[in-house]
């Protein structure tokens, strides 16, 4: 059996497909299709009455909005989760090097002050472990 995500998934489909159907009809309209035009809208209204019927199985879906502004923008929302794990990917890098630079600067400063202040510095090594 199907999820209810992809029912919906395949009932929107219908949906679009619907409507482009309509389009077509309407840009060359020819009164003798008006009976085609008609089921076409009738199955366009069965169609939103499917999708209406499906919303109660998919509620607990969180759809980001920022999705919604990657649509609105004409960008295609599978983009958001690469640009997600890009920018985090960006920002890790950033905090390992922040990271790399503490540890630079703490062997540093050990080791300066290890010249004026030996004694200190060997008891604090042997609390932390040797560090």
């Amino acid at each position: 059996m199907s999820s209810p995500l992809e029912n919906l998934e395949t009932q929107l489909e219908m949906f679009v497909e619907n409507v482009r159907q309509i389009r077509i009809i309407v840009s060359d309209f020819q009164p003798q299709g008006q009976s085609v035009l008609n089921q076409k809208i009738q199955s366009l209204v069965t169609g939103l009455q499917e999708v209406d019927k499906l919303k109660s199985q998919v509620q607990d879906i969180h759809v980001p909005t920022e999705v919604f502004d990657y649509i609105d923008q004409g960008r295609n929302p599978q983009l958001y989760t690469k640009d997600c794990i890009d920018k985090a990917l960006a920002k890790n890098e950033e905090v390992k090097g922040k990271i790399d630079s503490y540890k630079r600067f703490k062997s540093h400063l050990l080791s300066e002050l290890s010249k004026t202040f030996p004694n200190e510095i060997a008891k604090y090594k042997a609390i932390r472990g040797g560090e």
